[in-house]
């Protein structure tokens, strides 16, 4: 079967694996992003115990931030230089986290109905079929799991701020790191959420102001980078 990724888009993010874990490199803004993200997490539901498998982990920023937080983590990429990483840097910090380089459809053909959370955050606007992963992710969940995932909303303002912006004014991330028609609106996800059998419990926005330099949690404000939260169908 042919994964579900564009070659291109794995290309660009190998090319990252060694400024990954760097908390004032490339990656800067995902580091100061990861502790909202996990407060995101424990907010809805408390991961101590919990099965997790995290669907595009990268080089294991939340992987890490999971695991220390008491969860038995699953973390998969299709990125083989970003998970070398995420794994030498999981050594080096004693942590154990079962890193796979697979893909989200092979993992709920091989394990479903084993998760209790499934996390897919950044991901889905980086390949050719997100429909399928969230389908994926779906497959994966316990009947009272959740599935949490995190996009970019496909919208004017995010184009203005999240490429534009982020990209070739403030250089926050890499330049060609994102491309608007890969952006999806939160109807289009929630659509692909119900064909897979999961219903939306909720969004949250993820805002960034450029003046002070700091992110925080809005539920309000979903027009860039949002959350959204599902669970199995009842």
């Amino acid at each position: 079967m042919t994964p579900n990724a564009d070659p291109a888009e794995l290309d660009r993010f190998n090319a990252l694996a060694t400024q990954w874990w760097n908390p004032r490199g490339l990656m800067a803004p995902l580091h100061a992003i990861t502790p909202l993200r996990m407060d995101y997490v424990q907010q809805r539901r408390p991961i101590r115990g919990l099965r997790v498998a995290d669907i595009g982990c990268g080089g294991g920023l939340m992987a890490e931030a999971m695991t220390r937080a008491g969860a038995q983590v699953t973390a998969i990429d299709l990125s083989a230089d970003l998970l070398g990483a995420a794994k030498l840097h999981a050594e080096d910090a004693g942590l154990d986290i079962d890193y796979q380089e697979t893909s989200a459809e092979t993992l709920a053909d091989t394990h479903p109905g084993e998760f209790d959370l499934v996390t897919c955050f950044e991901m889905l606007e980086h390949v050719p079929d997100p429909a399928a992963i969230v389908q994926a992710c779906s497959q994966l969940l316990r009947p009272d799991g959740e599935a949490l995932f995190s996009t970019i909303n496909r919208s004017a303002k995010s184009f203005a701020l999240a490429i534009v912006g982020a990209e070739y004014i403030l250089g926050l991330v890499p330049r060609g790191t994102h491309q608007y028609d890969k952006l999806i609106r939160p109807a289009e996800l929630a659509r692909w959420c119900r064909s897979a059998g999961l219903r939306v419990a909720g969004m949250t926005g993820l805002v960034y102001n450029p003046l002070t330099q700091v992110y925080r949690l809005d539920d309000h404000d979903v027009s860039v980078n949002y959350f959204m939260r599902t669970a199995p169908q009842t």
